[in-house]
């Protein structure tokens, strides 16, 4: 009897543990929002473009109907062969689960049958996704490791640098490199897509920069070298955009290699200057040609590199950040220093996107001659 008092007293402490767990969910969570941001991750993944065009000719109902049905097809069809024959098993074991004619609900050993299977399947891709997780949070832990810790020093220059992935890991690259003691280069890079695949490849493109970087003074010829490995080694769909810094010790000259990347702005006395459109991506073609630009910056100017997580970050309507939007701040706005200048941009983002989740990496390599 007191066994089974225990056993008792067990189960209402666990139910009061679960209540309150489900309270703390309704209370501290934004419900609505989240509800809605995750139909809309679901829409953008499970539908491509073909069926969104279809969709956006339909009624409100119709359309309704038609997203039902393309998402269970889109479920169904991205399990793996047994989970959907499991599914599909669940599924028919349930059929007789509430009888149409009375609206009776009848359990019987094949309804539980059909639940188990169906709760099965929910069971195992709830796992991978936590392994995936585990593995994607260890990946993000030697990422972090291969990045830069801290902002580097260059006398004559103040610099700082930032990056930010969307996902766990990212495909984005700021890096900086001690060529000798008179000089520094500094490097973003932003590789085509997100997740491990971009990150393997910016760790790639990382080590390739480093080791070649300090043994090649002509940018032109290490923008080769560096496209050759990655079309060598990499996989045609993938590439890279790069821009590669260097800077010399208390002088106001920059050299400049632009493979592809959007070009830095300059920003001195509230005027903008847009720099050149450089060569193409890396990793695209085998023997593709580069130029190096230099451009001399007097005291007080600001450079800033970025990626296109910042021109491109959304809200949630869907709209982007954009040039404009960017161009006006930088111009509007006047610096005290490359963090502030960093900070404002970041917060600018932040504020535009909302609760909209980050759709790319976001970097900023911002410089300033002193």
């Amino acid at each position: 009897m007191k066994k089974s008092t225990e056993s008792g007293g067990k189960f209402t402490e666990n139910a009061k543990s679960f209540g309150r767990i489900i309270t703390d969910d309704i209370r501290h969570g934004d419900l609505p929002g989240s509800w809605l941001q995750d139909f809309k991750d679901i829409y953008h993944f499970y539908l491509d473009k073909k069926t969104k065009k279809k969709l956006a000719d339909m009624g409100k109902i119709k359309q309704a109907l038609y997203i039902f049905l393309w998402l269970c097809k889109s479920l169904f069809l991205k399990l793996a062969p047994a989970r959907r024959i499991m599914l599909l098993s669940g599924l028919v074991l349930l059929t007789n689960f509430i009888n149409v004619q009375t609206g009776i609900v009848r359990i019987n050993n094949l309804n539980i049958m059909g639940l188990l299977l169906i709760v099965s399947v929910l069971a195992l891709e709830l796992k991978d996704k936590l392994l995936a997780r585990d593995e994607l949070a260890i990946g993000r832990k030697v990422q972090k490791a291969l990045l830069p810790t801290e902002h580097p020093h260059l006398s004559g220059w103040e610099i700082w640098l930032y990056t930010r992935p969307a996902n766990e890991v990212g495909g984005d690259l700021v890096d900086f490199i001690e060529i000798n003691s008179e000089q520094m280069g500094l490097t973003l890079g932003d590789v085509a897509g997100k997740g491990l695949g971009a990150a393997l490849l910016m760790a790639k493109l990382q080590a390739t920069v480093r080791a070649l970087a300090p043994e090649e003074p002509r940018l032109a010829t290490l923008g080769k070298r560096v496209n050759r490995i990655l079309y060598r080694d990499g996989l045609r769909d993938r590439f890279a955009t790069l821009i590669y810094l260097q800077l010399k010790k208390d002088s106001g000259e920059i050299q400049i290699l632009n493979a592809g990347h959007m070009p830095p702005f300059i920003i001195h006395d509230k005027k903008l200057e847009e720099l050149r459109q450089g060569g193409i991506a890396l990793g695209l073609a085998e023997n593709s040609e580069y130029k190096e630009e230099k451009v001399t910056m007097n005291k007080g100017d600001y450079l800033l590199a970025y990626s296109d997580g910042l021109t491109e970050a959304k809200n949630d309507k869907d709209e982007f950040y954009g040039d404009e939007r960017l161009k006006t701040l930088l111009i509007q706005q006047k610096w005290t220093s490359v963090e502030n200048l960093g900070r404002m941009l970041v917060k600018s983002v932040n504020d535009f996107a909302g609760k909209a989740r980050p759709n790319d990496d976001l970097s900023l390599v911002i410089i300033r001659r002193i």
